[in-house]
C-alpha cells in the first residue's frame, strides 16, 4: 500500500504540458545522440526524453504548435493572393517505454479538420542499430525531415515538395506531408576520435507508399534509404534513393528517385543545398480510352539556403529555389527569396518572406509575393 501511495503521488503532480523549444529540436537525419548545437531536423520524428515516472517509464510530454500565415501576390488571376489563413495546428505526445523504446503520436488540424500525421515506436538500444515501426517521415532528402520552424523558410523547398512526398507531383495528396507507413533500420557508425559526433549515418526503410493514414494497395512496398557521411562536425554530405509506386483509382505509377546535398549547421549558421531526380508518370497522365500515359515521366529540381545569424533575435535566409516538372528548362519554376526571421522568444518566431518568381509555364512569366507567418508552441 506505501509503495501505491508513493506512485499515486508522482502521478497527480506530473505536468499536462511542457515547453516545446527541446521537443521541436532534433539530430541531424534522426540520430538521437546529436549534441544540442548539432540538432536541427523535425522533432516529430524523433522522441524526446523527458524525466522519469517509474525506474523504466518517463513523463509524457504533451507540446502543440500552430502557424498563421498571410500571402499577397501580384499574379495575373490569382487576385492579390491568398490573404489570412491557417496554414496547420499540431499537438503532439511522446516518451519513453523500458528505456529504449520511444514513442510519438501527432495530430494536424488543417481548417479545424484532424488527422494522424505520426504514431511510431522505435527500440533503440545501440547507437549503431536502432528499429522504427509506425507512421513517419520518408527517408529522403536533408529538408524532408525538418521541422516547419526550421526550415527557414515560409515552405519547403518545391523540388522536397514535389519529389518527397509532401506534396508529390505524382498525385498523393499535400496531407501527407512527406511520410509514410513502414518500418525503418538506421544507425550511427564509426565514431571520431574524440567521440564528439559519428562520421556515417544511415538509414534503411520499407513502406506502403500509399502516405499517410492509407493501407497498401498492390502488396509491393517502397524502399528508401540514405548514407550520409559527416567529414567534419556538423557537415554532412549525402546520397539518398527511392524505388517504389503509387496507386490510385486503379492506376499505377512509377517512383524512381535519387538525391545528393550537403548541409552544415554550426553555431546558428545554416547552409544547405540539394539535388533531386524522378522517373515516374503522374496519375494524371493516364488515358483511361488508350490505356497508355501521356507527357514527361521525367522530374528534377534544386535549391540551396543559407541562413546568417545577425543578432540573438534575427537570422535572415537567402534561398534559390528552382523545379522543372519536365525535367526541361521550358517547364521550370524559379524562386528567389530572402527572409528575415525574429525570433521573439523562444516559443514565437515571426517570419517575413519576398519571393521573385519566374514561372516559364504560367500565362504570367514574372512575378512577385510576399508572406508573413506567425509561428507559436506550447
Amino acid at each position: 500500500m506505501k509503495r501505491l501511495f508513493l506512485l499515486l503521488c508522482v502521478v497527480s503532480s506530473m505536468p499536462l504540458c511542457v515547453n516545446a523549444q527541446e521537443i521541436e529540436k532534433t539530430g541531424n537525419a534522426e540520430s538521437i545522440e546529436k549534441t544540442d548545437k548539432a540538432e536541427n531536423a523535425e522533432k516529430e520524428e524523433r522522441p524526446s526524453f523527458g524525466r522519469r515516472l517509474t525506474k523504466y517509464v518517463s513523463v509524457p510530454k504533451f507540446g502543440g504548435y500552430f502557424i498563421g500565415k498571410y500571402a499577397y501576390s501580384n499574379q495575373d488571376g490569382m487576385h492579390n493572393g491568398e490573404g489570412f489563413s491557417q496554414r496547420f495546428i499540431r499537438l503532439y505526445v511522446d516518451g519513453t517505454i523500458l528505456n529504449d523504446f520511444k514513442y510519438r503520436i501527432q495530430v494536424q488540424f488543417n481548417n479545424f479538420s484532424p488527422h494522424m500525421k505520426d504514431y511510431f515506436v522505435e527500440w533503440s538500444h545501440w547507437k549503431e542499430f536502432s528499429i522504427k515501426v509506425g507512421q513517419f517521415k520518408r527517408a529522403f532528402t536533408f529538408e524532408n525531415p525538418y521541422n516547419p520552424w526550421n526550415v527557414g523558410a515560409g515552405d519547403y523547398s518545391q523540388v522536397v515538395h514535389k519529389l518527397a512526398g509532401i506534396g508529390d507531383r505524382n498525385g498523393e495528396a499535400a496531407t501527407v506531408g512527406g511520410r509514410d507507413q513502414g518500418i525503418q533500420f538506421q544507425g550511427d557508425l564509426v565514431p571520431s576520435k574524440d567521440g564528439d559526433f559519428r562520421y556515417i549515418h544511415y538509414q534503411v526503410q520499407m513502406m506502403n507508399g500509399q502516405g499517410i493514414n492509407a493501407s497498401d494497395q498492390n502488396r509491393r512496398k517502397d524502399f528508401l534509404g540514405t548514407i550520409q557521411v559527416q567529414p567534419i562536425k556538423d557537415l554532412y554530405i549525402g546520397v539518398f534513393g527511392w524505388t517504389g509506386n503509387y496507386v490510385s483509382n486503379g492506376v499505377t505509377v512509377d517512383r524512381k528517385r535519387w538525391a545528393v546535398g550537403a548541409q552544415y549547421e554550426h553555431n546558428d549558421w545554416s547552409a544547405r543545398a540539394e539535388y533531386v531526380r524522378s522517373k515516374g508518370h503522374k496519375i494524371s497522365d493516364y488515358d483511361s480510352t488508350t490505356g497508355t500515359f501521356n507527357g514527361s515521366d521525367t522530374a528534377d529540381g534544386w535549391y540551396a539556403t543559407i541562413g546568417v545569424p545577425c543578432t540573438k533575435w534575427l537570422k535572415i535566409y537567402a534561398k534559390y529555389d528552382c523545379y522543372r516538372d519536365e525535367a526541361t528548362f521550358g517547364s521550370s519554376r524559379t524562386i528567389y527569396s530572402l527572409i528575415p526571421n525574429f525570433q521573439l522568444h523562444k516559443n514565437f518566431l515571426l517570419q517575413l518572406q519576398f519571393n521573385h518568381v519566374n514561372d516559364r509555364k504560367a500565362s504570367d512569366h514574372n512575378y512577385q509575393e510576399l508572406w508573413g507567418e506567425l509561428y507559436v508552441r506550447f
